[in-house]
């Protein structure tokens, strides 16, 4: 079966009603026949139908065994953390979502949880990093935002090879791109409020454990800490998940093709974008994900924090705004928005300059979208010689 018909109907018809739509089960408890008797579900934060649908697709879709909803994506990394026991180790990618790295600094190395920063991209990096105490070795592929690729399967063999567990996060990529457990991962994580929902109206995380085992302890904290997906946004997210497929390929389609015209810019310095051959690691992405995804980000020739601003500040179709994967195109500055949590020696590190600009590209015609940058770069771009001249 092709991945869009699995989509649409591995998503149940209510069996007691027939709906074609999954019901939206508002409710915090179900009545029993006797004690410890009822239909699978007692209480809603243990369990839920609606819930359940979408737990159960998003396992299906990953190929995995278990799927776990959670009110974020940030409970569904702390509920993979909570695996953890104080003096374990961390080993993980340096390009980091702004929002895990100060939950892995600020929350759990006080805990006595610490953490390794390297750079991925390089599968040897996390061999070498590796010491006794690395229980989890943490991807993303592609990163944020620098779009960096990992080779999930050699990574896979390394963390197999150490007993480690191994966890990618596949917001970027989606699971109509790139199935990790596939490739080897252990858990896979979705910030759901991205790709998944793509209409930038929840707030929702998801895991994906590759074994029964693994889902167990997932449940377990799952249940005792209560950060649970609410009936309503479980809903919203079933129902986004249906057209995931035509959007990551428009997503995909549109976004290549700026990343395309922005290396034809002379203020552009560097591209960041897997679909573009001169991409470090262009083969693997290639290799491992079907499509290339919605995300672009590009640095400025002149790296100043203002001159970017001037940028993010003057699109019309692009809308300043965090988060991405949306049908609607986004523009943020990461160093002052969503990674602006990490500090700048250590973002400068990863690729992360002042003037790294991300793109989430929507859906929209995909002219518009590069007339729309064009208009506001070549704007900036006069208005910064005129200075000079001056």
């Amino acid at each position: 079966m092709k991945e869009t018909t699995k989509i649409l109907h591995c998503i149940p018809v209510d069996e007691l009603t027939g709906a074609i739509s999954t019901p939206i089960y508002q409710t915090s408890t179900f009545v029993q026949e006797s004690i410890g008797v009822h239909k699978g579900f007692d209480y809603a934060r243990s369990n839920n139908p609606t819930r359940k649908v979408l737990e159960d697709l998003i396992a299906n879709l990953e190929n995995g065994q278990n799927g776990f909803a959670f009110a974020s994506g940030l409970a569904a990394i702390d509920a993979i953390l909570k695996l953890l026991e104080h003096g374990d180790e961390i080993i993980a990618v340096d390009d980091i979502y702004g929002g895990a790295f100060r939950l892995f600094t600020h929350i759990y190395q006080k805990f006595g949880i610490e953490v390794k920063y390297v750079d991925t991209s390089e599968a040897k990096n996390v061999e070498e990093a590796i010491t006794s105490k690395t229980k989890l070795i943490w991807l993303e592929s592609p990163t944020n935002p620098t779009l960096k690729i990992s080779d999930i399967k050699e990574i896979a063999k390394i963390a197999k090879a150490n007993k480690i567990l191994f966890c990618v996060d596949n917001t970027f990529a989606s699971p109509v791109s790139q199935k990790p457990i596939d490739l080897g991962a252990d858990l896979v994580i979705h910030s759901a409020t991205k790709y998944l929902s793509g209409h930038s109206d929840l707030i929702a995380g998801l895991v994906v454990t590759n074994s029964e085992e693994l889902g167990e302890k997932i449940k377990f904290i799952q249940n005792a800490s209560g950060g649970i997906l609410s009936p309503f946004d479980s809903w919203l997210v079933i129902r986004g998940i249906e057209t995931l497929t035509l959007r990551i390929k428009q997503h995909s389609e549109n976004a290549k093709k700026i990343a395309e015209f922005l290396l034809t810019l002379d203020l552009v310095d560097n591209v960041y974008y897997p679909g573009l051959e001169q991409h470090k690691n262009h083969l693997i992405a290639k290799n491992q994900q079907k499509y290339f995804g919605g995300v672009v980000s590009f640095d400025l020739k002149i790296d100043e924090k203002e001159l970017a601003t001037q940028i993010v500040n003057g699109t019309k179709l692009f809308k300043l705004a965090e988060s991405l994967g949306g049908v609607k195109s986004l523009i943020c500055l990461p160093c002052e928005m969503t990674h602006k949590s990490i500090p700048r020696e250590k973002r400068y590190q990863s690729g992360v300059k002042d003037s790294l600009i991300r793109l989430s590209v929507g859906i929209e015609d995909v002219d518009d979208l590069i007339n729309d940058l064009k208009t506001i770069i070549n704007k900036v771009e006069k208005l910064n010689q005129f200075i000079k001249q001056n």
